[in-house]
């Protein structure tokens, strides 16, 4: 069991300085830290972790990083763009949520508690040119990475495992999740990558592991965490994105792309996606392989097909209840390749 230093954070912005006024702008961190609160990261900055065990503080309300004008009035304007930050992972590198601190979609902005994204392990906002790589991300307490109005990105390499803990009506403990008790789940909505409103140019491939709700998502809405973090003179679409080899258990979607309230979503190519569930020693069968849609509404309204076009579905295995699901309007959906395994259902299909 690793012993993890304190005053992690202190430690890392201790060696980013350093990088900085040295001129390298690359920073190497290795051993167990513990994180009390958010690490900030300039522009034109490569942190590499190398063996390094990273864990969120027990109590904590904060994210592990976010770029360095993240929640800053300039950071919400092109010219407070942050540019080219890289974190990179060498040998076991570990983001660790640690002990769930009880923050939830439903607990947010409740009794003192501050919103739902501060639960991210990463949360950059208004990043254009960034590399995630190399890293295995655990015990997320929310969404394990999150970008908004992020683009020119590559996130790869890339394994997950969300907390499967459970409570039953009795108040024991167990692990495993089960859809047909889902309200016992523990931590819920842990997905693996979020891109949300304005994302674009960006690459994500190679990620595996366990994730309880999706593993990749593409949600183009217009809620709070969108006007909190918005930038006034880019472009609100989610757009040219390649998502590539998703293997993966998934309580909910391997790959989930939504939009909705006038936010577009189009020129995205999914290639290479496989459910992985019933190997899974973290859940149940998984429910669909690929997501476009939904006939809930997260927006003021269903997207029209002149804001979800231009699809390609590619390669996808599934096996748990359905390998596509497809909901609302949309134009120019391609699919080929696609493949059914362990009685899943090929196609469900709610578009209008």
């Amino acid at each position: 069991m690793s012993i993890f230093s304190k005053k992690g954070t202190e430690f890392i912005e201790k060696k980013i300085g350093e990088a900085v006024g040295s001129g390298s702008r690359t920073a190497t961190v290795s051993g167990s830290w513990e994180i009390e609160r958010a690490v900030r990261l300039p522009s034109d900055f490569t942190l590499i972790l190398d063996n390094c065990h990273l864990r969120m503080a027990d109590g904590s309300y904060d994210n592990m990083f976010v770029n360095i004008n993240h929640g800053t009035d300039i950071g919400r304007t092109v010219e407070g763009t942050d540019r080219n930050i890289s974190i990179i992972g060498r040998g076991e590198a570990v983001l660790d949520g640690g002990e769930y601190n009880g923050l939830s979609e439903k607990t947010q902005l409740k009794n003192g508690l501050p919103p739902i994204w501060k639960n991210n392990l990463l949360l950059f906002t208004n990043v254009k040119g960034f590399k995630i790589s190399g890293l295995s991300c655990k015990n997320q307490r929310w969404w394990a990475l999150n970008f908004v109005y992020c683009s020119h990105g590559y996130i790869g390499n890339l394994d997950f495992c969300s907390n499967d803990s459970a409570i039953d009506e009795n108040g024991n403990i167990y692990h495993g999740l089960k859809h047909d008790k889902y309200s016992q789940a523990l931590v819920k909505n842990s997905d693996g990558i979020d891109l949300r409103q304005g994302c674009h140019d960006i690459l994500i491939e190679n990620i595996t592991g366990f994730t309880e709700d999706d593993t990749v998502a593409l949600t183009a809405l217009n809620g709070r965490l969108e006007r909190e973090f918005g930038v006034e003179g880019l472009p609100s679409d989610i757009c040219n994105v390649e998502i590539k080899n998703i293997r993966s258990a998934a309580f909910c979607s391997n790959v989930r792309l939504l939009n909705q309230g006038d936010i577009k979503l189009h020129d995205i190519l999914v290639d290479g996606v496989y459910d992985s569930s019933l190997d899974s020693p973290y859940m149940d069968r998984g429910i669909y392989a690929v997501r476009v849609g939904d006939t809930h509404m997260y927006g003021t309204r269903h997207a029209t097909e002149d804001e979800t076009y231009n699809i390609t579905l590619k390669n996808v295995c599934g096996g748990g209840s359905y390998v596509i699901c497809l909901a609302g309007a949309m134009k120019n959906l391609v699919m080929y390749g696609i493949e059914a395994i362990n009685g899943a259902k090929m196609l469900k299909d709610d578009r209008v």
